[in-house]
């Protein structure tokens, strides 16, 4: 099984032309982002291209017709030919009903375009929270799955500890891996790079280490991972002046290496 590690455009700046050389020289397989917000398609294809890039594609939905606008957003995505999709779809607001509603339109779209739609572990969304989506997964055997675990200690102001179920099961159903690392009062650490968050990014290595495993037994081709650590505001930053805790760019190039030799210690 390989390894494809993806660098989201998220928190980016200069020209495209330069970010997308950028992300070739630091040896990335492909670019995520959000399709929808792609100024240039055909610029933006060209890049693919020239780079040799796989593409991730990002998609979300503000309703309030989540289902067709989700459609919409889909077909949109498809032109840029992605390998996968992410989806940052329904709302938390909507009933459980409705959520299970939104899903199985979902599936039915997801194979009718014929590549995996990825639902994202993501607050605000469906699958918030482990509870709702343990629920939601018993009830959807087909349901896949884009982990970011970060986001569930943000909503249990936890570690998780009583949530072990939820969490196999969502590492089993994932088929794309937000790497971030969060902790009890928030999605993202100020800097995993130092020794006072290593506990945290271990455990959220063990969370991994289960998809891994899980991509391994159902003998898949290949494995999907986003180092996709934010910028300010979402990184943490001085009060007085506004600076990061941490460089954005050092940040991602690190958690990538590093689960570089996670995945090929447990292959």
């Amino acid at each position: 099984m390989k390894l494809r590690v993806y660098k989201s455009l998220w928190g980016m700046e200069g020209p495209l032309e330069e970010q997308f050389e950028r992300i070739a020289n630091a040896g990335y397989d492909g670019i995520e982002s959000a399709a929808q917000e792609t100024k240039d398609p055909a610029q933006f294809q060209t890049l693919l291209k020239q780079h040799g890039f796989e593409y991730v594609a990002l998609v979300y939905t503000e309703g309030p017709d989540h289902a067709e606008e989700f459609r919409d957003r889909v077909l949109d995505a498809m032109t840029f030919s992605p390998k996968k999709i992410v989806a940052h779809a329904g709302r938390d607001t909507m009933s459980f009903v409705k959520q299970i509603r939104f899903f199985e339109t979902a599936l039915r779209l997801e194979e009718e375009i014929g590549i995996p739609i990825a639902h994202e572990t993501h607050r605000q969304r469906p699958l918030f929270s482990p509870m709702n989506a343990l629920a939601l997964l018993r009830e959807l055997p087909d349901l896949r799955v884009n982990a970011d675990f970060s986001h569930w200690c943000c909503v249990c102001e936890s570690m998780l500890e009583d949530q072990s179920e939820a969490i196999t099961m969502a590492a089993r159903r994932a088929v794309h891996l937000h790497g971030r690392v969060g902790y009890e009062n928030g999605p993202q650490v100020p800097d995993p790079r130092v020794p006072e968050w290593e506990d945290r990014v271990k455990k959220h290595e063990a969370w991994w280490d289960l998809s891994i495993a899980s991509h391994l037994s159902r003998h898949e081709k290949e494995f999907t991972f986003v180092p996709e650590f934010g910028p300010p505001t979402y990184m943490q930053t001085n009060p007085a002046t506004g600076a990061a805790s941490a460089d954005l760019w050092d940040v991602c190039l690190w958690s990538a290496e590093r689960f570089r030799g996670q995945f090929g210690r447990a292959v």
